[in-house]
Protein backbone atom coordinates (compact mmCIF):
# COMPACT_ATOMS: atom_id res chain seq x y z
CA UNK A 1 0.00 0.00 0.00
CA UNK A 2 1.42 3.39 -1.01
CA UNK A 3 1.67 6.14 1.54
CA UNK A 4 1.04 9.81 0.84
CA UNK A 5 3.16 12.91 1.16
CA UNK A 6 2.14 15.82 3.36
CA UNK A 7 4.79 18.54 3.23
CA UNK A 8 4.48 22.31 3.36
CA UNK A 9 7.37 24.65 2.53
CA UNK A 10 6.88 28.33 3.30
CA UNK A 11 8.95 31.50 3.24
CA UNK A 12 7.18 34.44 4.80
CA UNK A 13 7.01 37.11 7.48
CA UNK A 14 5.71 36.67 11.01
CA UNK A 15 2.44 38.44 11.77
CA UNK A 16 3.14 38.35 15.50
CA UNK A 17 5.80 37.23 17.97
CA UNK A 18 5.71 33.50 18.74
CA UNK A 19 3.70 32.51 21.80
CA UNK A 20 5.58 29.79 23.72
CA UNK A 21 3.92 27.45 26.21
CA UNK A 22 4.55 24.01 27.63
CA UNK A 23 2.02 21.17 27.53
CA UNK A 24 1.44 18.81 30.48
CA UNK A 25 4.17 16.44 29.21
CA UNK A 26 6.71 19.26 29.42
CA UNK A 27 6.98 19.55 25.64
CA UNK A 28 7.39 23.11 24.27
CA UNK A 29 5.00 24.45 21.63
CA UNK A 30 5.08 27.83 19.89
CA UNK A 31 2.32 29.38 17.78
CA UNK A 32 2.39 32.33 15.39
CA UNK A 33 0.91 33.51 12.11
CA UNK A 34 2.96 33.69 8.92
CA UNK A 35 2.18 35.79 5.83
CA UNK A 36 3.23 34.69 2.36
CA UNK A 37 2.77 37.11 -0.52
CA UNK A 38 2.33 36.24 -4.18
CA UNK A 39 3.00 38.92 -6.80
CA UNK A 40 1.49 38.52 -10.27
CA UNK A 41 0.04 40.39 -13.23
CA UNK A 42 -3.69 40.21 -13.86
CA UNK A 43 -5.32 39.79 -17.29
CA UNK A 44 -4.97 43.50 -18.01
CA UNK A 45 -1.24 43.47 -17.16
CA UNK A 46 -1.62 45.30 -13.85
CA UNK A 47 0.66 44.19 -11.02
CA UNK A 48 -1.29 42.51 -8.23
CA UNK A 49 -0.34 41.17 -4.81
CA UNK A 50 -2.11 38.51 -2.74
CA UNK A 51 -1.19 37.72 0.87
CA UNK A 52 -2.13 34.41 2.49
CA UNK A 53 -1.99 33.93 6.26
CA UNK A 54 -0.89 30.59 7.73
CA UNK A 55 -1.25 29.31 11.29
CA UNK A 56 2.11 27.86 12.39
CA UNK A 57 2.63 25.40 15.27
CA UNK A 58 6.21 24.47 16.20
CA UNK A 59 7.06 21.71 18.71
CA UNK A 60 10.02 20.78 20.91
CA UNK A 61 13.42 22.43 20.81
CA UNK A 62 12.50 24.22 17.58
CA UNK A 63 9.67 25.96 19.48
CA UNK A 64 12.15 27.28 22.04
CA UNK A 65 14.51 28.44 19.26
CA UNK A 66 11.62 30.15 17.44
CA UNK A 67 10.60 31.90 20.65
CA UNK A 68 14.16 33.11 21.22
CA UNK A 69 14.97 34.37 17.73
CA UNK A 70 11.75 35.08 15.81
CA UNK A 71 10.00 38.44 16.06
CA UNK A 72 6.99 40.04 14.38
CA UNK A 73 7.89 41.10 10.82
CA UNK A 74 10.92 38.80 10.64
CA UNK A 75 11.35 36.46 7.70
CA UNK A 76 11.55 32.67 8.10
CA UNK A 77 11.81 29.55 5.94
CA UNK A 78 10.04 26.52 7.34
CA UNK A 79 9.12 22.99 6.39
CA UNK A 80 6.35 21.06 8.08
CA UNK A 81 3.12 19.21 7.45
CA UNK A 82 -0.42 20.48 6.99
CA UNK A 83 -2.79 19.48 9.79
CA UNK A 84 -6.52 20.13 10.08
CA UNK A 85 -8.34 20.03 13.40
CA UNK A 86 -11.61 21.14 14.93
CA UNK A 87 -12.61 22.53 18.31
CA UNK A 88 -15.69 23.96 20.00
CA UNK A 89 -15.60 27.72 20.63
CA UNK A 90 -16.95 29.45 23.75
CA UNK A 91 -20.45 29.47 22.27
CA UNK A 92 -20.33 25.74 21.54
CA UNK A 93 -19.94 26.18 17.78
CA UNK A 94 -17.61 23.78 15.98
CA UNK A 95 -14.65 25.59 14.43
CA UNK A 96 -12.14 24.21 11.94
CA UNK A 97 -8.53 25.32 11.58
CA UNK A 98 -5.70 24.40 9.22
CA UNK A 99 -2.14 24.62 10.55
CA UNK A 100 1.39 24.00 9.35
CA UNK A 101 3.00 21.83 12.03
CA UNK A 102 6.79 21.90 12.38
CA UNK A 103 8.06 19.09 14.61
CA UNK A 104 11.23 17.01 14.84
CA UNK A 105 10.78 16.04 11.16
CA UNK A 106 10.47 19.68 10.05
CA UNK A 107 12.87 22.51 9.47
CA UNK A 108 13.11 26.12 10.60
CA UNK A 109 15.62 28.56 9.06
CA UNK A 110 15.66 32.12 10.33
CA UNK A 111 16.28 34.60 7.53
CA UNK A 112 17.15 38.28 7.81
CA UNK A 113 14.71 40.78 9.26
CA UNK A 114 12.34 42.76 7.04
CA UNK A 115 13.68 46.06 5.78
CA UNK A 116 16.99 45.61 7.58
CA UNK A 117 15.37 45.40 11.01
CA UNK A 118 16.49 42.81 13.52
CA UNK A 119 13.20 40.92 13.14
CA UNK A 120 14.03 37.24 12.93
CA UNK A 121 17.64 37.79 13.80
CA UNK A 122 19.91 39.11 11.09
CA UNK A 123 22.41 36.51 12.24
CA UNK A 124 20.49 33.98 10.15
CA UNK A 125 20.23 31.24 12.75
CA UNK A 126 19.63 27.90 11.07
CA UNK A 127 17.54 25.73 13.35
CA UNK A 128 16.75 23.01 10.86
CA UNK A 129 16.52 19.38 11.82
CA UNK A 130 17.48 17.99 8.42
CA UNK A 131 20.00 15.23 8.01
CA UNK A 132 22.68 17.46 6.47
CA UNK A 133 24.97 18.24 9.43
CA UNK A 134 25.90 21.62 7.95
CA UNK A 135 22.29 22.69 8.39
CA UNK A 136 22.29 22.25 12.16
CA UNK A 137 19.77 20.23 14.15
CA UNK A 138 16.79 20.87 16.37
CA UNK A 139 19.05 20.77 19.39
CA UNK A 140 22.00 22.60 17.86
CA UNK A 141 21.26 25.82 16.04
CA UNK A 142 24.18 26.96 13.94
CA UNK A 143 25.12 30.58 13.29
CA UNK A 144 26.36 31.17 9.74
CA UNK A 145 28.39 34.29 8.97
CA UNK A 146 26.37 37.52 8.98
CA UNK A 147 24.64 38.20 5.68
CA UNK A 148 24.45 34.52 4.64
CA UNK A 149 21.41 33.04 6.37
CA UNK A 150 21.22 30.11 3.93
CA UNK A 151 24.49 28.28 3.53
CA UNK A 152 23.90 26.53 0.21
CA UNK A 153 21.53 26.55 -2.73
CA UNK A 154 20.27 23.15 -1.54
CA UNK A 155 18.39 25.01 1.20
CA UNK A 156 16.23 26.91 -1.29
CA UNK A 157 12.86 25.41 -2.23
CA UNK A 158 13.25 26.51 -5.85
Amino acid sequence: MASGVNKAILIGNLGKDPELRYVSTGNAVANFSLATTENFKDKSGQKQSRTTWHNIVIWGKLAEIANQYLKKGGQVYLEGRIDNRSYDDKSGNKRYVSEVVVDMNGKLVLLGGRGGTAGAGDSGVDAGSGEDPSLGSAGNASMPPSGSPIQSSDDLPF
